[in-house]
């Protein structure tokens, strides 16, 4: 039986999640279909940019991604503090720009006078938009339900468009973190789809890359800002640099002609996480296969356990021989 999604978001333990969302019966979402000789490619575009737009919106930022021919992955970021320190006004806004909302949310923003019980109502619909937009399943809900509908509309007809709800897992730790970031960039290549992390259309690495020369980050993703220390700003708690490089070092050891074999001292990421070189290729091209639910090492998974009450610790044999 499925896990409730309640139970499997736990902010306590972490605020990085990734997600999974596929076609039903594994259809084409993107790409071309060989049968038909149809592309479907320009949909790629409508999810990537679908994206984006939400995490300006959300108080969920997005730390990686990749649009498939039918599946997509996303890694997330929940920003809860930043949802508790916007305004009334400012939360109000975001969710009008995602739906009509109320009469009242609607007489409160054109600046009308509203009474006791006009305001005392108002609060307690604010409160949930306020909840709603550091929400992980609503963010999920509002990026597919908006892709299913606009391709529907495309294809003439009804029904589901996504295998049932999308896949959730925890990642709770930076070792756990950074192989997650790097499956998901490196998907493409795993797939044959591309051949180098430049050159793989509408991923979260080709931005990055793309940025990077420029001396920059993109304003649409979570930035790098370097190693744990103290004042440490939000981000992502690695060098970009180094995240780069191990890209490059990880897609190259993924070759058929290469034997999948990365040294010790290929990339400081590795050395400062404590994870085996010999287990990184594994973590990268098989996170999904690997690991079912929550992922980090065994320290982290005990607690996440205890916050959730969970008897059982998922895939815990594999935590400890891969991130040993």
């Amino acid at each position: 039986m499925a896990t409730p999604r309640k139970n499997q978001i736990s902010l306590a333990d972490t605020s990085y999640y990734h997600c999974i969302s596929r076609c039903v019966r594994r259809a084409f979402l993107c790409g071309k279909d060989a049968l038909t000789g149809r592309s479907y490619e320009h949909r790629r575009e409508w999810v990537e940019s679908k994206l984006l737009q939400l995490a300006q919106i959300f108080c969920i930022d997005v730390c990686a991604y990749a649009v498939m021919s039918n599946h997509t992955h996303i890694v997330l970021h929940v920003d809860k503090p930043k949802a508790q320190h916007l305004t009334d006004k400012a939360i109000v806004l975001r969710w009008h720009k995602l739906f009509k909302g109320t009469v009242l949310s609607q007489r409160f923003l054109q600046g009308e006078q509203l009474d006791t019980a006009e305001l005392a109502a108002l609060q307690g619909r604010i409160l949930i938009y306020r909840e709603r937009l550091s929400d992980i399943s609503w963010f999920m809900r509002v990026l597919n339900e908006g892709i299913a509908r606009q391709a529907n509309r495309e294809d003439g007809c009804t029904g589901r468009f996504w295998e049932g709800r999308f896949k959730s897992q925890a990642l709770l730790d930076e070792a756990a973190l950074v192989a997650c970031l790097a499956y998901v960039d490196l998907n493409p290549i795993s797939a044959k789809a591309a051949d180098l992390p430049e050159h793989s259309d509408y991923t979260s690495v080709k931005a990055r890359i793309a940025s990077a020369k420029q001396g920059k980050q993109p304003t649409t993703l979570m930035p790098f800002v370097g190693n744990p220390r103290k004042n440490m700003p939000k981000g992502l708690p690695f060098e970009l640099q180094s995240y780069l490089e191990l890209i490059e070092w990880t897609g190259r050891c993924m070759r058929e002609d290469k034997p999948g074999h990365i040294s010790s001292d290929a990339t400081p990421i590795l050395q400062r996480l404590d994870i085996c070189p010999g287990n990184w290729l594994a973590l990268t091209t098989s996170f999904t296969k690997v690991f079912r639910g929550a992922v980090g090492k065994e320290q982290a998974l005990t607690t996440y356990c205890q916050h959730q009450h969970r008897k059982r610790r998922v895939d815990l044999s594999n935590s400890q021989a891969l991130f040993a």
